[in-house]
């Protein structure tokens, strides 16, 4: 019966281990916060060094008052509105994920997909006209506005938004624009 105890106590400690390792540092560590941007002479706004976003792996910025996120996944840079299109989630804080060759990002609130590579909204839907329908990712199209990140010299730079072309993100990047808080949990 001891044992029993003992070992009941073991699995519970570790379970809290992993909570811990998994819910408190690494959101520290992942999402780190740059103010100040500076434009450069070509246009392209300086976001940070190049290693020092690869080690966090995201970076959170403001452009003109809009917030931005600079991923770095699997050896390429990704730079989006840091809030999700549906609701305004945080992006930055979401977990990235591979569906079907494609990395995305997972919105924190509602799990909302969308590509780090075109800003595309992914879900998972099926066709009631096929005899025996299996649920397949289909796009909903482009929703999250997402920037052009170039690399020079070890530094990560992002150009300014188009803003002649928008996107279903823009309302929430607008709405909350110059310090414009939303609530981080929902």
């Amino acid at each position: 019966m001891l044992d029993l105890i003992i070992l009941s106590l073991h699995f519970f400690i570790c379970f809290l281990i992993s909570i811990a390792i998994w819910c408190g540092p690494k959101d520290m560590d992942l999402h780190s916060s740059s103010t100040g941007t500076e434009m450069e002479p070509d246009g392209l706004i300086f976001i940070g060094k190049e290693e020092d976003i690869k080690k966090s792996q995201r970076i959170t910025t403001k452009i003109n008052g809009r917030e931005i996120v600079v991923f770095y996944h699997e050896g390429k840079f990704h730079a989006l509105d840091s809030r999700c299109y549906h609701e305004g989630g945080p992006l930055y804080c979401g977990e990235i994920e591979d569906i079907n060759g494609q990395a995305c990002i997972v919105c924190p609130w509602h799990k909302f997909k969308i590509t780090l590579e075109t800003g595309e909204g992914l879900y998972e839907g099926i066709n009631p006209l096929e005899p025996s329908p299996t649920p397949k990712w289909q796009s909903k199209g482009v929703k999250q506005r997402i920037h052009t990140v170039t690399i020079d010299n070890g530094n990560v730079y992002v150009s300014p938004p188009d803003f002649s072309v928008s996107f279903d993100s823009d309302y929430f990047a607008d709405k909350y624009k110059n310090g414009g808080e939303l609530p981080m949990g929902k």
